[in-house]
């Protein structure tokens, strides 16, 4: 008997499904086009590790900050410039970059180079406030920016038609809006206080101050601007002792040390000679070179703690020590001639003069790099010296200006000496005939070389008035005869 298989019962047919096979094959068609993409870079594997770690905008902020306490403000500026690039609408961030930057500017030497610092600070502040416009430290911050902007000295650098009165005014008007935000903001009402100093408001900004203090003790800005307005005000023992807690919260920031400095030495000036003079100015030069200390530990090139200890020693008389401070901080900023006219002054004092003509010379005229190094009294191995370019005149310039014409006029006899004298001094004269001291001193070395240069110049013999006559022919004397 045969049986029928049933193949059926036990397994299923095979059937095609189109629908299966057209996925099937985009499906491979895909991964061909994703393997040709991933060999030829066209698209990025995602399983590659990135070129470059992103550190986020709160990493740098802590590493500003960590800077800033350090004393390491060029490293602190870095720092929150790069929180900047990566978090733009960091309003917070972005004040605290500004009064760095403006902080900093104390550390450069020459008004150009601080008129840019603070034009910076003031963009930094300016986008915060378009970030924040209703944050009262924001705005607090961008007061003193603004402040520290209206600088007398820096309206002669400015290009954008500004003056130190406006800016005083914007400043003013800021730190009040601030205020009115936040009427417990130690920042703002210290600020304002400050602005208030700047105005000779004394009154005003002492009823500013001493809030800021009870609500701020451990703000070192407010302890500053405590310092500053005592200061304004001759009471300089306690703004020394301001300074200092000022330090107690932030002992690494040098600009603190050196305004400390500052005020020994004015101690010192108005002092009777003595012990006690002695003391003070011991103590100023102390304070300075804690500042230059803390520069060489961060390798900062901040010539201004070695300018100091030049004009303290400048004012203990002692000429030859002030003058190689001076040159060490031409050395730290070669170029600046602000510097070679302070170091000019040093040697005018000591009674160095025909050195003194050509340090005054690259700060007034400007002067080769064979002549800077004349002036630093030889440049140190390796150092060809440095071509500088003369100072904008201005109310600090004016006087090595003045410096320049009256050591000229001091050597009259010198070719050339009273011609250059009588230049520079009526320059500097006309510039300002409303300054006695500029004028009198000025006026001094003017009638030197005036008199002198009379003096050799021939009087030339007045000619005969014609008559319409024709001259007659003189008769020859005759010729005695032998």
């Amino acid at each position: 008997m045969k049986v029928t298989r049933r193949r059926a019962l036990f397994y299923q047919r095979r059937s095609s499904n189109l629908y299966r096979l057209f996925f099937l094959a985009m499906f491979i068609l895909a991964g061909s086009w994703l393997i040709f993409q991933l060999r030829t870079k066209q698209m990025p594997n995602p399983f590659d590790p990135t070129p470059t770690s992103t550190r986020l905008a709160s990493s740098w902020v802590l590493e500003g900050q960590a800077s800033f306490e350090a004393g390491d403000l060029p490293a602190a500026i870095s720092a929150y410039q790069e929180a900047a690039k990566v978090d733009p609408n960091n309003a917070e961030g972005l004040a605290e970059l500004a009064r760095i930057q403006a902080y900093s500017s104390r550390l450069l030497s020459n008004d150009t180079d601080r008129l840019a610092r603070l034009i910076e600070a003031q963009q930094s502040a300016d986008q915060a406030k378009a970030v924040a416009p209703d944050d009262s430290n924001v705005l607090a911050i961008r007061a003193f920016v603004l402040d520290w902007n209206a600088d007398p000295n820096l309206d002669a650098l400015r290009t954008d038609g500004k003056t130190a009165a406006q800016l005083i005014i914007q400043a003013d008007q800021e730190a009040l809006q601030a205020i009115q935000l936040d009427g417990k903001n130690p920042l703002a009402l210290a600020f304002y206080a400050e602005i208030l100093v700047d105005e000779l408001k004394w009154t005003q900004a002492e009823q500013n101050i001493l809030p800021a203090l009870q609500l701020g003790p451990q703000v070192m800005d407010v302890h500053r601007v405590y310092a500053y307005y005592l200061e304004s005000i001759k009471y300089r023992n306690q703004a020394i002792e301001e300074y200092q807690q000022a330090l107690a919260i932030n002992p690494n920031l040098t600009f603190l040390y050196i305004s400390i400095g500052h005020n020994y030495r004015a101690l010192a000036l108005s002092s009777p000679p003595g012990a006690q003079q002695t003391e003070l100015y011991n103590q100023a030069l102390e304070s300075y070179a804690k500042a230059a200390r803390l520069n060489i530990q961060k390798q900062i090139s901040d010539p201004s703690p070695y300018l100091a200890i030049a004009k303290t020693y400048a004012q203990m008389g002692e000429f030859f020590t002030a003058a190689l401070n001076a040159q060490k901080a031409i050395q730290l900023d070669p170029a600046n001639a602000d510097l070679y006219g302070q170091l000019g002054d040093i040697y005018k004092r000591g009674r160095n003069f025909e050195t003194a003509i050509v340090a005054l010379k690259c700060a007034v005229r400007g002067c080769t790099a064979d002549e800077s190094c004349i002036a630093r009294n030889g440049c140190p191995a390796g150092d060809s010296g440095t071509a500088i370019q003369p100072l904008l005149l201005n109310p600090v310039s004016a006087y090595y200006y003045l410096d320049y014409g009256s050591v000229l006029s001091a050597w009259p006899d010198t070719p050339g000496y009273c011609t250059e004298a009588l230049d520079v001094l009526t320059i500097v004269r006309n510039a300002y005939p409303d300054a006695q001291d500029i004028v009198r001193n000025a006026d001094v070395g003017l009638s030197i070389c005036s008199n002198t240069i009379a003096a050799y110049t021939p009087t030339p013999t007045p000619l005969p008035l014609s008559t319409g006559t024709p001259a007659r022919t003189p008769t020859p004397l005759s010729t005695p005869t032998p």
